[in-house]
């Protein structure tokens, strides 16, 4: 058991390389805080954790964030309870306190979870992310991952007329068939439930592996109902967020019966509560895949270590850390559709404010 802890944490501000668009707006920069751990009497190893906040679509973007984070470093020698109940409407400091506390038990070797995959001898296949924009710019994206080798591609849909998004869904199809290339779709709750029929009988004929969030989060009844019906498997993706008692997560399951579920462990309260979510999953027989929730390489790290444990050849959606201009060096590495861990990389400053 870790004693005579000292924390603090610092923000820093990761600037996309391009503008990246959803179907709720352009993202061009993106806020982290990185809390910093040390025993008092060993300062020199340092655990490093990453408060992956999201404005706009994280539970816990809220006026008092930094206040509770000062709270959290103030009292650190209550990390059990922090850990336990204390920061349930907190998540995404949540799953930053997890990472500095299995960062500083480990020396600050930035090994969270040791695995073939930390060892440098597994690899973890990922999905190729396409963003939205002018029609021009996406099938740009799809080219350079389809030449990297990506054998899964997730295409965000709902932010331009649908008309072209499915056409340059069926120009991917037309070229390589459903065992060639796995084509995922991500709406981020985009259409309406009157539209959305019509749209899932479109995708249906071009194969799609699976629609992430069709409708808004909160319409359980009418999610259900698509889950039932659907001629695309439907993954629940922002549904899971703000719902951490575990009760409340067997009636969501329960009621809508989704295909899939997506995990982001900096909106679900990091491993423990996404472990939950895997667990109850699993029992209902629902596939899942981890994703990141645009975090660092501090962040994508954790995310990957852990996910590597899991034995799943599910693509996962790790392969975020080359969105930025002034991500953190690390030894995470992508070679084609697959993320690894270089034993010879080394890490880059994570104290400076970005």
């Amino acid at each position: 058991m870790l004693k005579n802890l000292s924390a603090s944490f610092s923000k820093y501000t990761l600037q996309f390389k391009q503008a990246s668009g959803t179907s709720r707006g352009v993202l061009r920069k993106k806020s982290s805080y990185f809390i910093f751990l040390h025993q008092q009497n060993d300062p020199a190893i340092i655990g490093v954790g990453e408060c992956g906040l999201l404005r706009g679509l994280s539970i816990d973007d809220r006026p008092d964030y930094q206040e509770k984070l000062q709270e959290v470093c103030s009292k650190i020698n209550e990390y059990e309870y922090w850990l336990e109940s204390g920061l349930r409407a907190f998540p995404s400091i949540h799953f930053g306190l997890e990472m500095a506390l299995l960062d500083l038990q480990n020396q600050g070797s930035k090994i969270l979870f040791p695995s073939d995959f930390t060892k440098g001898t597994q690899t973890i296949p990922i999905n190729g992310l396409i963003w939205m924009g002018e029609m021009g710019f996406m099938f740009e994206q799809i080219e350079k991952k389809l030449k990297e080798g990506f054998r899964c591609i997730k295409m965000k849909i709902g932010a331009i007329d649908f008309k072209k998004e499915f056409d340059l869904l069926k120009s991917i199809r037309q070229r390589y068939d459903k065992n060639q290339i796995e084509l995922r779709v991500d709406a981020n709750g985009a259409f309406s439930y009157c539209d959305v029929i019509y749209i899932l009988e479109q995708l249906a004929a071009l194969d799609i592996h699976s629609i992430e969030q069709p409708i808004r989060q909160g319409n359980w009844k009418e999610m259900a109902d698509l889950c039932k019906n659907t001629p695309v498997p439907i993954a629940l993706d922002e549904e899971l967020i703000g719902i951490f008692d575990k009760d409340q997560k067997e009636k969501l399951l329960d009621t809508v019966l989704p295909q899939y579920v997506i995990f982001k462990p900096s909106f679900i309260g990091g491993i423990k509560g996404t472990s939950e979510w895997l667990k109850l999953a699993e029992e209902r027989s629902i596939g899942w895949w981890n994703t990141s929730a645009l975090e660092s390489n501090v962040g994508l790290n954790a995310i990957a270590q852990w996910t590597a444990t899991l034995d799943t050849d599910m693509p996962q959606g790790l392969g975020t850390g080359g969105l930025y201009t002034n991500n953190i060096d690390s030894p995470l590495y992508l070679k084609g559709d697959r993320i690894g861990f270089d034993v010879e990389g080394t890490w880059g400053s994570i104290s400076v404010v970005g």
